[in-house]
């Protein structure tokens, strides 16, 4: 072999070792790449909570014609016939923020029942809802403002409101506060890790409070998630489902494996998998005439055979006209708490929330798949709401006579002033 070869050989040799050690550093790198991934993976599911946040265009309209989903959400909002509707905002408590979102010293800006609200904790720890313009100028207090003691203070010329009753307390530049300058405060309430506001058309005081949930208050169960869903519905149509227990064996029978696309949702390959409900619902007496029950009884067939061992039990209690505690247990998984929330952010839009507790001894992945189940059912719902009309005088059979019963019950909530849609906003762009 002559000199040359040999530094060929040598040389192609050394390259070779080089190229199988890069190699095998880029595996290595790979793998502990998808490792963590893993992992990171892994520890979402099972510790974290779930959290799923719709926008409105997300659920409940089919994109077609090459239009974007939100172009038909658009569409479908401008050209709808909405029926004749009740009154937009009926009297009651509603939520406006999770208390998690809201420090000390902290301000949000939230749009509900068609006022834009500014909302801040205090240094004393106490959240307060003010209306969020200040009547000076018209700036708006959430938007660049901050707290200062239990005050909030305006962004344009530093004045500073009371969060206690909206009364303006300090006027850097001014020797004196007129006695007439305030802004609306809210009544509002912090229960069950919600801040409340109470709305009323006559600015009446509240006549009900919202009971807590002890096992949220003293921590016994463990928060396990949130979604949040845009509705782009009256908010009458959306707890009239608790009386419409034909649409339960009818809507919600195929499995959840189906989805929430009511084009597919009886699809054969996934049929194998269904669900079945038997309810009862109530309105309570005096005191609690405000509040309302059902019983509902939740099972599951597999290929036709009924597993009495996945049997849910669920408890729903209606407090108001935005408020839902929906309790379940389960034989062998233990007991959760479901709240949903509905709260008008104007006429025809509605923000609704399901905020799943559940025993701290059961892993997390349990809730969190319940809650996503529940949301699968609750979308195929807000498909019917996002496209449908309101019929004040349905067609119904004697089997629907539940519905007209919650009507009535409902219609409680309703004042002589209560605010009814005026004119429907065809601008308003998703």
């Amino acid at each position: 072999m002559s000199m040359l070869t040999l530094m060929l050989t040598l040389m192609l040799m050394m390259e070779t070792e080089t190229a199988l050690t890069l190699d095998s550093a880029a595996t290595a790198v790979v793998v502990t790449v998808a490792a963590a991934l893993t992992l990171h993976w892994l520890y979402r599911l099972l510790f974290c909570p779930l959290l799923l946040l719709r926008r409105m265009q997300d659920v409940g309209y089919v994109a077609a014609d090459h239009r974007s989903r939100a172009q038909v959400a658009n569409e479908v909002r401008r050209r709808r016939k909405i029926g004749d509707l009740p009154p937009v905002y009926p009297n009651g408590w509603y939520r406006v923020l999770d208390s998690s979102r809201l420090e000390r010293g902290e301000v949000q800006n939230v749009t509900a029942l068609g006022e834009e609200l500014a909302v801040f904790r205090g240094e004393d720890g106490k959240a307060h809802v003010l209306d969020a313009y200040c009547p000076h100028l018209g700036a708006n207090l959430a938007v660049g403002g901050k707290v200062v003691g239990n005050c909030i203070e305006c962004p344009f010329h530093g004045w500073q409101f009371r969060g206690q009753d909206g009364k303006c307390v300090r006027i850097p530049y001014a020797e004196k506060v007129p006695y007439f300058a305030k802004v609306r405060s809210w009544p509002s309430c912090e229960v069950n890790n919600q801040v409340l506001v109470w709305y009323h058309c006559d600015g009446a005081e509240p006549q009900w409070s919202v009971p807590e949930q002890t096992e949220v208050t003293t921590r016994e169960w463990v928060y396990r998630g949130r979604t949040e869903h845009l509705i782009n519905a009256h908010i009458q149509e959306i707890p009239e489902n608790i009386g419409d227990f034909a649409h339960l064996n009818f809507l919600h029978t195929p499995g959840i494996f189906s989805g929430a696309d009511l084009r597919y949702t009886d699809n054969k390959v996934v049929t194998f998998l269904q669900h079945s409900w038997k309810g009862e619902w109530k309105p309570e007496s005096e005191p609690n005439s405000h509040c309302s029950q059902m019983f509902l009884t939740h099972c599951l067939t597999v290929f036709g055979l009924r597993l009495p061992l996945l049997d849910i039990y669920v408890e729903v209690r209606q407090v108001g006209p935005g408020l839902v505690s929906m309790m379940f247990h389960h034989r062998f998984l233990g007991r959760g708490l479901i709240l949903q929330s509905v709260t008008p952010v104007e006429p025809l839009l509605q923000c609704v929330t399901h905020t799943i507790y559940y025993q701290s001894n059961i892993p997390a992945v349990v809730p969190k798949f319940i809650l996503r189940a529940e949301c699968v059912q609750f979308e195929r719902d807000v498909m019917i709401w996002n496209n449908k009309k309101y019929i004040s005088k349905p067609l119904l059979t004697k089997e629907d006579s539940t519905i007209l019963k919650h009507r009535r019950w409902f219609s409680q909530f309703y004042s002589e002033n209560s605010p009814r849609l005026q004119y429907q906003n065809n601008n308003l762009d998703f």
